[in-house]
């Protein structure tokens, strides 16, 4: 079994959901007493935040390129990111480091495009959904991403930071994301990029008619089938 390298805190939530589904995983595939070999490291996020709202990607990018290199030297065989959002410093991360960085949007766009999906809608963070380093990412695979209309950014935004990365899930929440993943599937959207962490405390498949695909959850399979080839 190869160890898997974890850079998280960004948020605690989404730290704790990746170490959970990995550990779930394993003992669905293994059994026993079986549990998955992992380092991880935590940044703090209100830190990163912080840098984040004056712009400051270059100094994001050097913390976590720093803490990607001390998973490294505890023994690390390949390494992810646990948020969507700061896959925007990947590049910059994964020079920092020998070993392979699993990039989040070349694991979503291929399970979209094993479902045979290739118009998606993404729904973020207001970094993530404006800024095209994860949709353009996802176009190398021949995957096109709808973002939803720029009236509902802030709002998404705020849900995330205000309420989801603390652990709040609220149902008046859950129903105006619902009423965005129609407007999406109006636009043409035939799936949905859950494409923040914390996102998947809120929808599931059953609140939606559209595929979902929760980026989490599929970066953690993808993790599990390497670790344990």
């Amino acid at each position: 079994m190869q160890t898997i390298g974890l850079i998280g805190g960004m948020s605690w939530e989404s730290s704790a959901a990746y170490y959970r589904d990995l550990n779930l995983g394993v003992q669905q595939r293994l059994g026993g007493f079986s549990s998955p070999k992992i380092a991880l490291t935590t940044v703090d996020f209100a830190e990163l935040t912080d840098l984040e709202d004056e712009q400051r990607w270059q100094q994001i990018g050097e913390l976590l390129a720093e803490a990607a290199t001390g998973v490294e030297r505890a023994g690390a065989d390949f390494l992810l990111m646990c948020t969507t959002t700061f896959h925007k410093v990947a590049d910059q991360v994964e020079a920092a480091v020998q070993i392979p960085l699993v990039h989040l949007a070349d694991v979503v766009a291929q399970a979209c495009l094993a479902q045979g999906v290739t118009t998606v809608g993404f729904i973020g963070t207001k970094v993530a959904m404006e800024d095209s380093f994860f949709t353009d990412r996802l176009a190398t695979h021949g995957v096109t991403a709808i973002v939803p209309a720029q009236e509902h950014h802030d709002w998404l935004n705020t849900a995330i930071y205000e309420e989801l990365v603390h652990g709040h899930v609220l149902d008046r929440t859950r129903r105006r994301v619902v009423s965005v993943v129609d407007e999406l599937w109006d636009a043409g959207a035939a799936g949905v990029l859950l494409g923040c962490t914390e996102l998947e405390l809120l929808i599931k498949q059953a609140d939606v008619d559209l595929p979902v695909f929760p980026c989490t959850t599929l970066h953690v399979e993808a993790a599990l089938d390497r670790a344990l080839a």
